[in-house]
C-alpha cells in the first residue's frame, strides 16, 4: 500500500513525472550531438589556418605540405582576394575570423641551411678531415622565430597541440638539413651514407575484445554519466513530496498506523527505484536505437548490460536515500527544491560527469572521491571501456550501497530524534 501511495503521488503531478523522463533524454541527446560535434571538428573537418610564408623556400614548402597532408587544417594564403600579410593575419586571428595564423620568417630555409653547413664544416675541421670544396659564408645566423597568433578564446589544448606539431616538423627539417650537409662533405655520389628515418616510434596499444580493438567514443562516456545525472535528479521529486506529506499532515497518518516507519521509507524505496531503472533503461535506448540515426556512434551494451543494470540499481538507491535525506530534513519545499537541484549539480560536477576527473585540480580531485556520482561513474567505465567484471566493480557498488545505509540512517535517525522532542 506505501507503494501505491507514492504512485498515485507521481501519477497526480504527471506534468513533473513527463520532465523527469523526457528532460534527461532530451539533455543528452543535446549534449553527445555537441561533443561527437567538436570531437570530429578537431579529429575529422579542416580547420582553416592563416598561414604567412615570408621564407618562400624549402622549409615553408615542407611545412605547408605537411600540415595539408594531416588533414586536420585548411591553408588560407590569401584573403579577398590579397595575399595576407603578418598585420592583417594578426588582426583576422584576433577578432576570431581564423583560430591560428603561422608567420614564417624571411630567409629561414637558407639562413637554416647556412647555420647548419657553418657547424657540420666545424666538426669535420676538428676531425682533421680535409677541408672540401664547399665554401660556406662566413656570417654570423641569429634564431629565427615561427610566429604563432591564436585566436583568444582558443582552447589551451588545441595551442599545444599545434605548437607540439610544428616545433616537431621544424626540428625533423634541421635534422635532415645536418645530414644531407654531412653527405655533401663526407659522401661520395648520389646515395645517401646516412639512415634518416625514426629509430623510435610511438604505437598505441588499445584494448581488444575477440581480436577488435575497442575505441572510445562521446557516447561511451554520456550515457553512462547523464544517465546518472537523471538518476540523481530523482532527489528533487522525492524531497518535495516527503516535504508534501509533512505539510499536509500525511505523514503523521501514516506514522500514527501499526507500520514501522522503514517500511513507509521502504516504499517510497520501491517507487523511485523503479522509476530510476526506467530512466536508465530509456537512456540505454536512445544510445543504442536513436543515436546512429543521428549519425552519433551506436551504444554497444552487447554482454554489458546486466552490469550496467546492476551499477544503475545502486545508484538509484543511493539517490533515493539521499532525496530520502533532504526531504527528512528539510522544513518546506523551498528549501528541499532548490537545494536538491544544487547539490544534485554539484555531485554531477565534482563526480567527473561534465569534466574529466584527471583534468581537475588536485584537491579536486580528492574531493571527487566522495561523491557518489564518481563512485556510479567509475563503475559504468569499468563495465563499458574497460570490460570489468562483477568482482571488479564491487567497491564502487559496495560504496554506494553503504551511502544509501547511511543515508537513510541518518533520516531515520532525525525523524525520531524530532518527533521525540
Amino acid at each position: 500500500m506505501s507503494v501505491y501511495k507514492e504512485m498515485l503521488l507521481l501519477k497526480r503531478d504527471f506534468g513533473g513525472l513527463v520532465i523527469l523522463f523526457v528532460m534527461p533524454l532530451v539533455l543528452i541527446v543535446t549534449i553527445t550531438l555537441i561533443q561527437d560535434s567538436t570531437f570530429k571538428s578537431v579529429t575529422e573537418s579542416s580547420i582553416p589556418i592563416l598561414l604567412v610564408d615570408n621564407d618562400k623556400g624549402a622549409i615553408s614548402k615542407t611545412v605547408k605540405e605537411n600540415l595539408e597532408e594531416s588533414g586536420s587544417f585548411e591553408i588560407v594564403t590569401k584573403i579577398d582576394g590579397d595575399v595576407v600579410n603578418e598585420t592583417v593575419a594578426k588582426e583576422a586571428v584576433f577578432k576570431g575570423k581564423y583560430q591560428l595564423a603561422i608567420i614564417i620568417p624571411e630567409n629561414l630555409s637558407s639562413d637554416l641551411q647556412l647555420k647548419v653547413n657553418q657547424n657540420v664544416l666545424k666538426i669535420v675541421n676538428n676531425l682533421g678531415m680535409e677541408e672540401t670544396s664547399i665554401v660556406v659564408e662566413d656570417k654570423k645566423v641569429g634564431t629565427k622565430e615561427v610566429k604563432l597568433y591564436f585566436d583568444p578564446a582558443t582552447q589551451l589544448t588545441f595551442k599545444n597541440a599545434v605548437k607540439s606539431a610544428i616545433d616537431k616538423m621544424i626540428s625533423q627539417i634541421e635534422t635532415k638539413s645536418i645530414y644531407a650537409a654531412f653527405q655533401d662533405q663526407l659522401g661520395e655520389g648520389n646515395e645517401p651514407i646516412f639512415e634518416q628515418e625514426s629509430f623510435i616510434v610511438f604505437k598505441e596499444i588499445m584494448p581488444k575484445v575477440n581480436d577488435k580493438e575497442i575505441l572510445p567514443n562521446s557516447v561511451q562516456h554520456n550515457v553512462p554519466a547523464w544517465a546518472l545525472f537523471a538518476i540523481f535528479f530523482i532527489v528533487v521529486p522525492l524531497s518535495i513530496n516527503i516535504v508534501k506529506e509533512k505539510g499536509q499532515g500525511t505523514q503523521i497518518r501514516l506514522i500514527t498506523n501499526p507500520v514501522p516507519y522503514a517500511v513507509i521509507i521502504a516504499g517510497k524505496t520501491a517507487t523511485y527505484l523503479v522509476i530510476c531503472m526506467i530512466q536508465f533503461f530509456l537512456m540505454v535506448a536512445v544510445g543504442v536505437y536513436l543515436f546512429p540515426y543521428l549519425g552519433l556512434p551506436v551504444l554497444d551494451v552487447q554482454g554489458k548490460l546486466l552490469l550496467m543494470s546492476i551499477v544503475a540499481l545502486f545508484s538509484g538507491l543511493a539517490a533515493i536515500g539521499f532525496g530520502i535525506l533532504l526531504g527528512t530534513i528539510a522544513k518546506t519545499q523551498e528549501q528541499s527544491a532548490p537545494f536538491g537541484a544544487t547539490s544534485v549539480v554539484i555531485l554531477a560536477a565534482v563526480g567527473g560527469v561534465w569534466v574529466p576527473v584527471f583534468a581537475m585540480p588536485k584537491i579536486m580531485q580528492h574531493i571527487s572521491q566522495i561523491s557518489p556520482m564518481n563512485w556510479g561513474l567509475n563503475a559504468f567505465y569499468d563495465v563499458l571501456l574497460r570490460n570489468g567484471s562483477l568482482l571488479e566493480i564491487l567497491p564502487e557498488i559496495n560504496l554506494l550501497l553503504l551511502f544509501f545505509i547511511g543515508t537513510i540512517t541518518l533520516a531515520i535517525g532525525y525523524d525520531k530524534k524530532k518527533r521525540a522532542v
